[in-house]
């Protein structure tokens, strides 16, 4: 009996069917950027109809060192080639000795951080979600002080100390022990949130009982792109130290050198207890996540807190060239002179918008046109960007500010070029 020939499907360019038929609705970046992507180098994504965009958007804070990038790609594929083992759970391997080695010699080390590594995997919630639980067996203590326009993650635990409703709703989180304070700035201004922590702690009528631990964003990005200021953290780290009270610091996104220096919160100074990273520690957008946590505070009883992908070997492999990265004098030159090319577009958007505030520090920015057109401005500036080559993502609460983090290492006619975009998106919104 003869076999009818298979006909090959041909899929057109932009063929967006598939996607739609199978792929959830939950999906949200393909909607502002309607193309099909199917490779990338550097600080360039290529789409299957042939047109080239300018990233400046990096997977959400993933790809801080561009994608593809050669020196940690020859390591990936050297590991690959040499049949290496990817997965391992929690088993010691050669990959995560590799890994832990550098990180201690090029991270730890020089910020006197004296810290147990946990590998939680594969992705930032689970980081934040380890440290909460950490932090509740640790003290005997059950609430948290989280801050408004805060970002942790969408898992339960997480989604407890984000401030957006909208999140919390989705994933049917209350209130539950989390007491929250305004972040030192936000849209409505600034706010001494430290008095206000130091009155709620002091008065025993107050209906705050001392929490476990109090966790911030030494930079909110997701909440609209607010620097915290060297003093403020200061003043937070005082607090809680006089108060018994552990400090989470998550640099999940404003770590791993995008805010200037590796991590975030070593401008103001200061010694977390426990630090959530993710995101570019992986290196080459490979998952991984760590929490990083003060010595004495390393309670947990084997197996007591566990996760499948923890073990990404591969990831290892990735993270131990990242951070090989900031040994090397091109790499730390070329990040120099490109978050001083921001800098100065920063300052060229404030004089040439009135009315438009723009903060950032390093390779992130955010252009606030709450004030100026809000969300509605922001997205036709998304748009228009998009429309000539360029993706960029919105933060805030309404998306109203346009969120600007190019690779650290971005050359500067590609940075040169994409922010000609944003500026001529700006004068046609």
């Amino acid at each position: 009996m003869a076999i009818a020939p298979v006909t090959p499907h041909v899929t057109r360019a932009n063929d967006f069917s598939v996607f739609e038929e199978l792929e959830s609705d939950v999906r949200i970046y393909c909607r502002k950027f309607p193309v099909v992507f199917h490779r990338a180098k550097g600080a360039e994504m290529y789409a299957e109809d042939g047109r080239t965009f300018i990233d400046f958007f990096c997977g959400a804070g993933t790809l801080n060192y561009g994608h593809n990038n050669e020196y940690i790609k020859r390591r990936v594929t050297d590991y690959l080639t040499g049949d290496g083992l990817m997965h391992g759970l929690d088993m010691h391997t050669v990959a995560k000795r590799d890994f832990l080695s550098t990180f201690a010699e090029i991270v730890l080390g020089p910020r006197d951080l004296d810290v147990k590594v946990q590998f939680c995997g594969p992705t930032g919630t689970d980081a934040v979600e380890a440290a909460l639980k950490l932090a509740r067996k640790v003290t005997g203590r059950t609430g948290f002080f989280a801050f408004t326009g805060a970002y942790h993650g969408m898992s339960r635990g997480s989604l407890g100390v984000t401030g957006g409703l909208r999140a919390r709703r989705a994933g049917g989180v209350t209130g539950q022990d989390v007491t929250f304070v305004p972040f030192e700035e936000g849209p409505l201004g600034s706010f001494d949130s430290i008095s206000l922590i130091e009155r709620l702690l002091d008065d025993p009528s107050s209906g705050v009982a001392r929490p476990a631990a109090v966790i911030v964003e030494p930079m909110q990005m997701e909440g609209g792109m607010y620097p915290a200021s060297p003093q403020w953290l200061r003043r937070l780290r005082e607090v809680t130290e006089r108060y018994g009270v552990l400090l989470i610091l998550d640099e999940i996104q404003a770590g791993c050198g995008r805010t200037g220096t590796f991590f975030c919160f070593e401008q103001a100074g200061i010694t977390p207890d426990i630090v959530t990273v993710s995101k570019s520690i992986g290196g080459y957008g490979l998952p991984l996540s760590l929490t990083l946590l003060r010595r004495d505070l390393d309670v947990w009883e084997p197996g007591e807190h566990t996760g499948t992908f923890r073990g990404n070997q591969l990831a290892f492999v990735a993270a131990t060239a990242a951070c090989e990265l900031w040994q090397q004098t091109q790499f730390n030159t070329d990040r120099a002179v490109a978050a001083h090319r921001l800098q100065r577009f920063r300052e060229e958007v404030v004089r040439a918008c009135p009315g438009v505030d723009v903060r950032g520090l390093g390779m992130a920015l955010g252009i606030d046109l709450g004030r100026d057109g809000g969300s509605g401005r922001a997205e036709r500036v998304q748009r228009y960007a998009f429309d000539h080559g360029v993706v960029v993502e919105l933060c805030g609460r309404h998306d109203e500010v346009v969120k600007v983090l190019p690779p650290l290492n971005i050359d500067i006619p590609r940075l040169d070029r994409g922010l000609r975009v944003l500026r001529d998106a700006l004068d046609a919104a």
